[in-house]
């Protein structure tokens, strides 16, 4: 199957590898949350173990200069797409509610951002994040 869209998560390249998979894994569930069926079936082993649905889409992962990470979030903006973000000041809270008040303190140029995920078109994608590097 062939997507039209695509799915794209950019993390601070300056990270932990702790807070970089802590990024990757609150950004994917921000998106998609916004989408419907974008999760498959369950999985099942031979044994007939069932297991959790996963994304049908796949998704790549990203890494960036921080400093660049404002002006991927300006472009996204632009183009109307919606956009998850993960801010420094998030690393320090323990729950969901916390985080939300977190962002609430910062203007939108102010956000101390160390992540953000997308899903749009491809070609939007690649225009939202070009400069971001596939990380490796």
């Amino acid at each position: 199957m062939e997507f039209t869209t695509k799915i794209a998560i950019v993390v601070a390249e300056d990270l932990a590898t702790w807070q970089k998979l802590n990024v990757v894994a609150f950004m994917t569930s921000g998106v998609i949350s916004q989408v419907e069926n974008i999760i498959g079936e369950p999985y099942k082993d031979a044994s007939g173990q069932e297991y959790n649905p996963l994304c049908i889409q796949p998704m790549v992962v990203l890494k960036a200069k921080r400093e660049k990470l404002p002006t991927f979030l300006a472009r996204a903006e632009r183009r109307g797409v919606k956009t998850a973000v993960y801010i420094e000041d998030m690393f320090k809270t323990g729950y969901d509610a916390a985080n939300r008040e977190t962002v609430k303190q910062y203007q939108t140029p102010d956000l101390p951002l160390v992540g953000l995920a997308i899903r749009a078109d491809r070609k939007e994608v690649d225009k939202i994040f070009k400069g971001a590097k596939l990380h490796e």
